[in-house]
């Protein structure tokens, strides 16, 4: 039989998919390689396709896919032709699982009985579960005190309950950064021991000034001291002096204002003292 022969017959009786997309793609006029031009499919799976070698294609949706895709570039019924492959790659796993169960029952032979190597195995198993069972209950039982019961139940001890210290205000460091903030525009003179001016000028609001660390007993004088903000580290402390009243030679080191602000609670104790006075109220006496 000539191959013009064989491509007729496989036109006229196709079996396989693989001898019906080759007819197809013969009656068409193509080649393989029109083919996967035409569908983008590796030209090695089409021919895979064709030949019937489906160790050589990928998962079977994607052996599917390409073969409704060669389908259809060839003129075929892809719904149809996806249903035969389907059918071929299913018919060919059930004979590959029966003939290798075969062969494996075939290689068992008589020497070494499946059934009986798990059958033995299940009860070593067992015998093992068993003593460990015994053995367990035996070492627990020979210990006297597991024995011994007591009615009463044990006290029950409440666990002490932590409580965390109180918090303590930080103090304020003798020898921390002094910053004096703008309330409202303000002029005012910062000059150190030997009357050296170190800062002079009207302040803008918001406006700040460090006073200098190595400054020799820095002092301030200004008309109102109460749009000053003075901070050390942050902290603000009393006030440098009354509203509306120029004040003077007021040192504005860190050691200074950190001294002052005792000295500022005892003053504020005292007024308020004084004005319970005024208002006929007896300041508390002691026993």
């Amino acid at each position: 039989m000539t191959q013009d022969e064989a491509v007729e017959e496989t036109v006229l009786f196709p079996e396989r998919v693989g001898d019906q997309l080759r007819a197809a793609r013969i009656k068409a006029g193509l080649d393989l390689s029109d083919v996967a031009t035409r569908t983008r499919v590796p030209l090695r799976h089409l021919t895979a396709l064709e030949t019937g070698d489906y160790d050589a294609m990928p998962a079977p949706t994607y052996s599917i896919g390409f073969a409704k895709s060669f389908a259809r570039a060839v003129g075929l019924d892809e719904t149809a032709i996806a249903q035969k492959l389907r059918d071929e790659m299913g018919h060919r796993t059930l004979t590959e699982r029966v003939d290798a169960q075969t062969l494996d029952d075939d290689e068992s032979g008589p020497l070494a009985p499946r059934w009986l190597a798990w059958s033995l195995a299940g009860i070593v198993a067992l015998l093992a579960l068993g003593y460990g069972a015994i053995a367990g209950n035996w070492f627990s039982i020979s210990d006297p005190s597991a024995l011994i019961t007591s009615s009463e139940p044990e006290p029950e001890v409440a666990a002490p309950v932590a409580t965390a210290p109180a918090p303590v205000a930080p103090a304020p460091n003798p020898q921390g950064e002094v910053i004096l903030t703008a309330k409202q525009p303000v002029w005012l003179r910062i000059y150190d021991a030997n009357d050296k001016v170190l800062f002079e000028k009207e302040m803008t609001a918001g406006e700040r000034y460090a006073v200098p660390r190595d400054a020799d007993k820095p002092m301030v004088r200004t008309g109102r001291a109460d749009l000053l903000s003075v901070t050390v580290d942050g902290r603000e402390v009393a006030p440098l002096g009354p509203a509306e009243r120029t004040i003077k030679d007021v040192v504005v080191s860190a050691q200074a204002l950190t001294a002052r602000v005792p000295a500022a609670a005892a003053a504020a104790a005292s007024t308020n003292g004084a004005a319970n006075t005024s208002n006929g109220a007896a300041p508390a006496t002691r026993p």
